[in-house]
């Protein structure tokens, strides 16, 4: 592989970053290798493989391509995926970044996480770990630089945010950081903008991460995660713990997230231009109190947006008029939208945040949040517009 990673446009990345043709048949894909060990001439004489869990040439191309994308500084030379690691879900890569922190750091996370981001932190590794948390809106500086202290170890952002949509300035939470906690590791969730919409580590983060379940991969067929680490050092730490901790992603579900990325450029211009018509339609709905949407001029950090993103993708969140019976009953009449937890595949889906992806998150939490019962969020696919429209249109009117 050349070291054009960062050279080549994006399009054209999401197609060549990290691959060759295969050395024994000039196979233009990678092959599934599903050997779970490998032959050794002598002990530890072998040829970069030893077993699965460590190593894996299929898993190897999707993280070469994932750590090109990101705009990792390692080569090849330096480390087989470049920086890039593959796990089994979202929430294994998310678990494996906890493990760089000691016992009692602190953590300073987004106010607004995924759910089972959430979850993980506050109700398993606050208790094992003895994490000191705190949630804060890092969209508000002034909050930020409070939060975020010399004894600060981590930083967590998600932005776009789940489910609200919240846009975090992250090159001005790289500046409060290096300023406040410089040792302190900076990692972004980047599912939601995907590597097509915006690159955390070109704006000072350490560490990028991804349920590659989402827009990755972007078939609703596979669950996993990646990381890309910025620098040779930190490659070199998430390396130990992916092979010591062991939640590592299979060949087939790699050669298959592999194939999605394909099409990431192409999808992601229809999700954005399908997300940008939902948003503007729903807003002026009369059934419709507000609508959260990076794209729309009425968005908190509109602005900031148009700066730091290329595209706005397909997420959009609603609040409808009235109580949980008519999100009900709008969740239920929908017919081209599927209600189903997840989001960023080709199929649009409906999700109700309270009662299904953030049902773990404590009410109390939710309510300050803004999370309600009339919260919907839609993950806007690549169907027909006009199709979606009328779905929606439909739908709004029996709830």
């Amino acid at each position: 592989m050349s070291d054009t990673k960062r050279a080549q446009r994006p399009a054209t990345q999401v197609i060549h970053a990290g691959q060759r043709p295969e050395a024994t048949t000039g196979a233009v894909l990678p092959p599934i290798f599903t050997a779970a060990t490998y032959v050794q001439a002598s002990p530890g004489e072998h040829k970069g493989f030893e077993y699965t869990r460590s190593h894996n040439p299929t898993r190897y191309a999707l993280e070469r391509m994932v750590a090109g994308l990101e705009g990792s500084s390692v080569s090849e030379e330096e480390d087989p995926s470049c920086g890039g690691f593959a796990f089994a879900s979202g929430l294994a890569a998310t678990a494996t970044l906890l493990d760089l922190l000691d016992q009692g750091s602190r953590l300073v996370a987004m106010d607004d996480l995924y759910g089972g981001t959430r979850r993980q932190f506050s109700q398993v590794r606050a208790r094992s770990q003895g994490l000191d948390l705190e949630y804060v809106d890092m969209t508000d500086p002034d909050a930020c630089r409070q939060a975020l202290t010399a004894a600060t170890r981590m930083v967590w952002v998600e932005t776009p945010t789940n489910p609200l949509m919240k846009v975090v300035d992250l090159a001005a939470v790289v500046a409060i950081a290096r300023e406040t906690c410089p040792e302190a590791l900076l990692v972004c969730d980047n599912t939601f903008a995907s590597p097509m919409a915006q690159n955390p580590l070109a704006l000072g983060f350490d560490l990028v991460m991804h349920s590659t379940t989402k827009y990755l991969n972007g078939h609703s067929d596979v669950v996993g995660g990646v990381v890309v680490a910025s620098t040779l050092e930190l490659a070199q730490r998430v390396r130990f713990l992916q092979n010591a901790v062991g939640a590592v992603m299979g060949p087939f579900d790699a050669y298959q997230t592999l194939r999605g990325i394909k099409t990431l450029a192409l999808r992601i211009e229809r999700h954005s231009e399908n997300g940008q018509r939902v948003a503007e339609f729903l807003e002026a709905h009369d059934n419709v109190e507000q609508v959260y949407y990076p794209g729309l001029p009425s968005h908190p950090q509109y602005e900031l947006a148009k700066r730091q993103m290329r595209f706005f993708g397909g997420m959009v969140s609603f609040r409808l008029a009235g109580n949980l019976d008519n999100a009900r009953r709008f969740c239920e009449n929908l017919r081209v939208f599927q209600l189903a937890e997840s989001l960023g595949a080709v199929e649009s889906l409906c999700n109700h945040p309270a009662i299904m992806t953030h049902a773990s998150v404590p009410a109390e939490t939710r309510q300050k949040l803004g999370i309600s019962d009339t919260l919907v969020r839609l993950s806007v696919g690549v169907e027909d517009i006009d199709d979606l429209l009328e779905d929606l249109r439909q739908a709004l009117a029996e709830a």
